[in-house]
């Protein structure tokens, strides 16, 4: 397997995105490293090939935001909005991530290894976010669609608005947002948290420790019932 290394104390980040989005997509599987990110923002964002890249070190702000296809793993730690907008793919943050951590993201499976911030998964339309660690305040705010796993600890306001996503936690809430509330937790959910469990290298986890929330829906305007009615 093709790989490549870029020194971004040496390279600037700019030649190496551009790498990412008009080399890269024609040379599938290779492997990209980037030593020495230093915090810099959007690193690997905008991605659009089925492509490995190990970002060594912390990273800052958006990095694998937009994320289409790729495997992208961070060493370190992230910046706030970290898998933004994740269309489809794979990131991975053996680190924390700061706030919303994989907000608005529609597709691909985003792993964090430690806590992640506030708000994260908010607006969640479709992907699936593991925390290894806890969340912070108005996590899966508005989220509409996808599934966010939490092995530890939720805080304030959980779920806030949220509408079809589902909320996976170990241990304990702090509080429920608007419109958020305890779910039975069924052979169908468990099974699909078993799955994440799995992918996100948390296998060994037992589905039946956690407790899974969703919508009330008593903030929709129509009825699920009538739905044909419209």
């Amino acid at each position: 397997m093709a790989s490549l290394k870029f020194d971004l104390a040496e390279t600037p980040l700019r030649e190496v995105n551009q790498f990412l989005h008009k080399e890269a997509p024609g040379r599938p599987g290779l492997e990209v490293s980037i030593a020495n990110p230093n915090g810099a923002h959007a690193i690997a964002a905008g991605l659009n090939a089925p492509i490995g890249v190990t970002i060594d070190g912390h990273a800052g702000y958006y990095v694998a935001g937009m994320n289409q296809q790729a495997n992208v793993t961070i060493t370190g730690s992230a910046g706030t909005g970290v898998a933004e907008n994740m269309m489809s793919g794979k990131v991975h943050v053996k680190g924390f991530a700061s706030n919303a951590a994989g907000a608005t993201a529609q597709g691909g499976l985003l792993v964090i290894d430690g806590d992640a911030g506030l708000r994260c998964a908010i607006s969640l339309k479709g992907a699936d976010v593991v925390v290894g660690g806890s969340v912070g305040s108005f996590s899966a705010f508005m989220a509409q669609a996808g599934n966010l796993v939490v092995l530890g600890d939720a805080g304030e306001a959980l779920g806030d608005s949220i509408y079809e996503a589902r909320i996976f936690v170990r241990g304990k809430v702090k509080s429920l947002g608007a419109d958020c509330e305890e779910k039975p937790l069924g052979e169908a959910e468990r099974d699909l948290l078993a799955g994440l469990l799995k992918q996100s290298g948390h296998g060994d986890v037992d589905p039946s420790a956690f407790k899974l929330y969703g919508s009330a829906r008593t903030l929709y305007n129509f009825h699920v019932d009538n739905a044909g009615a419209y």
